[in-house]
């Protein structure tokens, strides 16, 4: 997100016509590949369309859908005239840290009863990986990430361009079959450095849809642990793949469980509609 405001700004800044401009020499951003099929999508004249370019709920009417869960709690929110407008803690609101962790990892998660997982608040899934790159940045020996091939397309502009890391691919689509690449996922990250960080979409890959069975799982967890590879999980879908959220948040809990130190990105904006609120958390599960 940060990366696509920077060349927003950049493309007002190229597009004035005063040519004396300290920022003349600027050069012109390329356009969103992701945001310019929606640029495209509202400039278009015929009527019948949809827009298939972001995933989020619709509105037979093709208008953005407001779940009315958080119709209910927005409601709640301004009904309580005992809030106010105080600055949240530096980690953001406790409250909401403890719900999001209780989502993702369960209320059974043997590292949060032990008190080994720490949450902060985020700029949604996008600011919850960049400070989780952050982080490894300054405190992780490896900088090198895997990311799966293809990914969102954010995932390298974060790592790699925003943060610095070097940013590596493994196999994950099999286009002949339209479904996953298992032995070659597994044989990538079976060769990775030892230490590397390895991103893994918890649920509803993005942009492919295809996710590895519950076997298949277990399966790379244990590569993962024989080549000491350190999990970051981006979890954007919870409950949007299958519904039901406890099963998409299966291979995560997997990884929890198993020992594994790792990170987590969460979103809300599509899982609960939530896309210009902008709400996400980031976790670090340690052994300490």
């Amino acid at each position: 997100m940060a990366v696509g405001r920077l060349h927003n700004l950049t493309r007002q800044l190229t597009s004035a016509s005063e040519t004396s401009s300290i920022w003349g020499s600027v050069p012109q951003a390329p356009a969103d590949s992701i945001l310019g099929v929606t640029e495209a999508f509202k400039a278009d004249k015929i009527g019948r369309k949809l827009n298939l370019g972001v995933g989020a709920y619709r509105t037979e009417e093709g208008q953005p859908l407001v779940l009315s869960a958080v119709r209910q709690a927005e409601q709640r929110l301004m009904a309580d005239t005992s809030r106010n407008k105080e600055y949240q803690p530096m980690g953001g609101d406790a409250t909401f840290c403890q719900l999001s962790k209780k989502l993702a990892f369960g209320t059974d998660c043997p590292a949060c009863s032990a008190g080994r997982v720490a949450t902060i608040q985020s700029l949604s899934g996008t600011g919850a990986l960049r400070v989780g790159a952050e982080l490894l940045k300054r405190h992780y020996p490896v900088h090198i990430v895997y990311l799966p091939d293809p990914t969102w397309g954010n995932h390298a502009n974060i790592f790699g361009m925003s943060v610095g890391h070097k940013v590596c691919k493994y196999r994950y689509f099999n286009k002949q079959t339209k479904g996953l690449d298992y032995q070659g996922m597994l044989e990538d990250l079976g060769s990775a450095p030892a230490g590397s960080v390895v991103v893994l979409h918890a649920c509803a890959h993005n942009p492919t849809g295809v996710d590895p069975t519950f076997e298949q799982w277990q399966g790379i967890l244990r590569v993962v642990k024989e080549r000491h590879l350190l999990p970051f999980f981006d979890s954007a879908y919870q409950g949007f793949a299958s519904g039901d959220l406890d099963r998409d948040a299966a291979a995560l809990r997997l990884f929890a469980r198993s020992g594994l130190e790792l990170l987590l990105a969460q979103s809300y904006a599509k899982n609960m509609g939530l896309y210009g609120e902008r709400v996400g958390a980031l976790s670090v599960v340690s052994n300490w």
